[in-house]
């Protein structure tokens, strides 16, 4: 039997570096003069301005680097998801569902994440300064999870991160419909298409920003999940030292600085920071790993939470307390995650 490239624990501890790296890029890119990410658009002007926070660091240093490089928790998560699809239901043993079903049961996962998180956010934001405007329209288009379909999907999707969610039903659809159990080289194909559909846009125009709020934005790290799962073995590996997966936890990071500087190179930066972050949990000294794969037991709910905690910590940092401010928004959102799970599973007897 092929030994995987990712244990369970591998993938868990990712998830909890990517959720991290996810929600401090949230709260950072929120504060004044910091470095602002190239997320949906490639903006040169932004990488040039990572490019000068990172030769000549100044006390922003910190910040401008979360706001810049943490988006990129996403692609792992999109990863992960590829990878875990299909370890789940390309096996002989694995369940089999209609579309239909497939796509019932991976809806309903979705919403018990989200309404939740929604409802805490809706509260806490009516309760702060500057409070969301909420269309009825809009709130069921999140709830349906189509909201990233519409036009402007930047300006109707509050809080911010739930554009997620829309994304991933869009990736299961496709994944069900085109790429469950058939060959590699469609998932390739599909990777070529996405590549070929952004690179001729306007890297800083409206049409670049909708197609990466969609599937086509996610299908290079989705699919990568996949082709790894499927064709990549661990066996070959189990001669690698903690030391071996440090220096390329190195090369892979230094990799993703570089190719987020370049806006051809930039599409395929999730790669690189895919094997960075791969790397880095199988070269982390045990007692980080198991507090990675804690973190990432609790991912889920953090992703909901957070937004609501950024709404209430944000203030301090404008104030100019900017790390006191971050360092109390951390605290409270592991902390309120770990309160929505451990509320989850006394509920649900898990």
């Amino acid at each position: 039997m092929k030994t995987s490239i990712l244990t369970k624990d591998e993938c868990s501890a990712m998830r909890g570096i990517a959720i991290m790296a996810i929600m401090l890029h949230n709260y950072c890119h929120w504060l004044n003069g910091t470095v602002r990410e190239n997320e949906y658009k490639f903006h040169a002007d932004r990488a040039a301005g990572m490019w000068q926070a990172l030769t000549s660091p100044d006390d922003l240093f910190l910040a401008n680097m979360l706001s810049f490089f943490g988006h990129y928790g996403v692609p792992v998560f999109l990863f992960l998801s590829g990878f875990g699809l299909v370890l789940k239901y390309e096996n002989t043993t694995s369940p089999r569902h209609s579309t239909l079903g497939f796509m019932h049961i991976h809806y309903l996962k979705l919403l018990k994440m989200m309404v939740p998180g929604f409802v805490f956010f809706i509260i806490i934001d009516i309760m702060t300064p500057r409070s969301f405007h909420f269309y009825c329209d809009k709130i069921i288009e999140q709830g349906l999870m189509i909201i990233n379909l519409f036009p402007e999907p930047n300006r109707w999707i509050w809080p911010g991160p739930y554009w997620f969610f829309g994304l991933m039903i869009e990736l299961y659809l496709i994944y069900r419909l085109v790429m469950y159990r058939r060959p590699s080289w469609i998932v390739a194909a599909a990777i070529v298409v996405c590549f070929l559909a952004q690179v001729f846009c306007d890297p800083t125009g409206d049409t670049l920003n909708y197609l990466r709020y969609n599937a086509v934005g996610g299908i290079l790290p989705f699919g990568c999940g996949i082709l790894a799962a499927r064709h990549l073995c661990g066996g070959a590996l189990s001669a690698f030292t903690r030391g071996h997966w440090a220096l390329l936890t190195l090369v892979a990071s230094a990799l993703v600085v570089v190719m987020s500087l370049y806006e051809i190179s930039w599409y395929f930066a999730p790669v690189a920071v895919i094997l960075a972050t791969a790397c880095l949990v199988k070269s982390l000294p045990h007692w980080l790993l198991h507090w990675s794969i804690w973190l990432g037991g609790i991912s889920a709910a953090m992703f909901v939470t957070h937004p609501a905690m950024r709404k209430i910590f944000i203030p301090v940092s404008h104030r100019g307390d900017i790390y006191d401010g971050l360092m109390l928004y951390v605290i409270a959102a592991i902390g309120v995650a770990w309160g929505f799970e451990h509320i989850k599973k006394l509920k649900w007897g898990r």
